[in-house]
């Protein structure tokens, strides 16, 4: 009997519990070497490649792409090369408890379908789900034709909130809705939703054949149809029954748009004139959903915390940002391969600030119900990605020159987009600074980066005209708005903090000693 085991999810950083399988490198059946990528795995900042821990051929994927599992959930079957359908059927099964799964399977993370009014993205597939189903379709099905996995047969029980066509085709391929989730309202649950399931449990569709319209035409009396009178005299003309409208103006009538639809689809337009076929109305296009990716969803969960549990208060200052620039212009000018940017400038400035205000070093610590204050100035830096922001950490600020601040943060941000930043470069800071005056925002207030006290929303630079010893000069001012955790920072504190910041980057020679 050949030896068999399991690929597990990995944990990336100690607040690691669950992780999301995002892509499949290796197929079933093919073998691999130890220290080979065998997937992507997306944890709740980054996504990171899973190597082989050993060599070893892959018989069957227990999680499918998209789905989320605990860490230490096994992924995937694997084992010494010659092992037979039924060798891994029966380690599936042992895997298994040897017991029928309860799946709940769903769309993987990059699929599509059609939304309806509020429709909530549907939850990743889980593990349980494919288990069986997984070990039993080793063999590949038949192309074209419409394979049901086991785990997803079973008669749909009372109550399962189904769209009418998608309960008729569960009925006809066998399958049982309640382990089908829906992508609609409320969860209801659509063809597309099916086929997405039968896939994602490694099954498959067959492509429905292309079937013609029927054009049947109503004969009754349409003298009683409610009907703006544009839309009878139309329907007169091109020959409309309108009891084959869709009425869909004002008080139930048929208008316009409707009589050309129905002419339309009952092929009376070919003999119309031009501007009449050229006046029929295009269907507009659905929205689509897409379901969040760990990281959106982690997000949303930090910052709606951030938002219901911190108290947040904002204070604004404007800054002279003419002395700073002159001082970024000197240097990327004098010194050999540095080119520093304002935000470099900022972030010394914001850790200088820090040290002097060490009462806003400091992040909230919800289960001693106490105040964490730090030596040094850790500060985040808010980076943009596709699928959200990441805030990797320039440790220390307060100790390193401007010159090594930003050549840390061109890496930091290099790795941040590449996804190979590691849990240490972006766990913990105590301090952020998010900027977006690249984008020419002037003015924005930031939701703070949990369990951190405070955060810096960065504005573009203007040009304004201000007094300066009684003459009106043009001046760069920079708008930078601060926003605090009550709970460990009152307002006279934040506004001490602004006041030294400013201080420091009006005369950043004043940092730089």
């Amino acid at each position: 009997m050949a030896d068999l085991k399991t690929l597990e999810m990995p944990k990336y950083g100690l607040s690691m519990t669950e992780g999301t399988v995002a892509n499949w490198l290796v197929e079933p059946g093919q073998s691999f070497d130890k220290g080979q990528e065998v997937c992507e795995v997306e944890t709740s900042k980054i996504t990171n490649v899973f190597e082989a821990p050993f060599a070893a051929t892959l018989y069957a994927v227990i999680a499918p792409k998209g789905t989320v599992l605990p860490v230490g959930a096994p992924m995937a079957v694997v084992g010494e090369a010659g092992a037979t359908p039924a060798e891994v059927e029966a380690f599936v099964a042992a895997l298994n408890g040897a017991k029928e799964p309860e799946p709940a399977v769903a769309a993987p993370a990059k699929a599509e379908a059609k939304a309806a009014p509020k429709a909530a993205p549907a939850p990743a597939p889980k593990a349980a789900a494919t288990v069986a189903a997984l070990a039993k379709s080793i063999d590949k099905p038949v192309a074209g034709a419409t394979v049901v996995p086991a785990a997803l047969k079973g008669e749909t029980p009372e109550g399962v909130n189904a769209s009418s066509r998608a309960l008729r085709l569960a009925q006809k391929l066998g399958i049982n809705l309640a382990l089908v989730t829906g992508s609609g309202a409320e969860g209801r649950i659509s063809v597309e939703d099916i086929e997405v399931a039968v896939r994602a449990a490694g099954g498959s569709v067959a492509a429905p054949a292309p079937a013609e319209r029927a054009k049947v035409e109503s004969h009754a009396d349409d003298s009683a149809v409610p009907a703006t009178p544009v839309a009878r005299r139309l329907a007169q003309k091109l020959g409309v029954n309108l009891n084959d409208c869709r009425a869909t103006g004002t008080q139930g009538r048929v208008c316009r748009d409707d009589v050309l639809l129905a002419a339309q689809k009952l092929g009376k337009l070919e003999d119309a004139p031009a501007s009449v076929a050229a006046a029929v109305p295009q269907p507009a296009e659905d929205p689509v959903v897409t379901p969040m990716s760990g990281m959106r969803r982690a997000i949303g969960a930090r910052l709606v915390q951030s938002k219901l549990e911190a108290p947040h208060f904002r204070l604004t200052t404007e800054i002279d940002m003419s002395r700073l620039n002159a001082l970024r212009k000197e240097i990327n000018a004098d010194v050999p391969g540095v080119k520093i940017s304002v935000n470099d400038l900022l972030i010394k400035a914001v850790a200088a600030a820090l040290i002097k205000v060490p009462d806003v070093n400091v992040c909230y610590d919800a289960e001693q119900q106490a105040i964490v204050r730090y030596p040094d100035a850790d500060i985040s830096v808010a980076v943009a990605l596709n699928g959200g922001l990441i805030t990797p950490i320039v440790k220390a600020a307060n100790r390193k020159s401007v010159t090594d601040i930003s050549k840390e943060v061109v890496a930091l941000v290099t790795k941040a987009k590449a996804g190979t930043l590691q849990p240490e470069e972006f766990q913990g800071g105590s301090f952020s600074i998010s900027n977006l005056g690249m984008f020419g925002i002037t003015q924005f207030d930031a939701i703070i980066n949990p369990p951190q006290g405070a955060i810096l929303a960065v504005g573009a630079a203007i040009e304004r005209a201000v007094p300066v010893k009684g003459q009106v000069e043009i001046r760069p001012i920079l708008t930078a708005t601060l926003s605090c955790d009550h709970r460990v920072i009152d307002g006279a504190l934040g506004a001490q903090f602004l006041k030294e910041l400013k201080r420091f980057a009006e005369a950043p020679n004043l940092m730089l000693v």
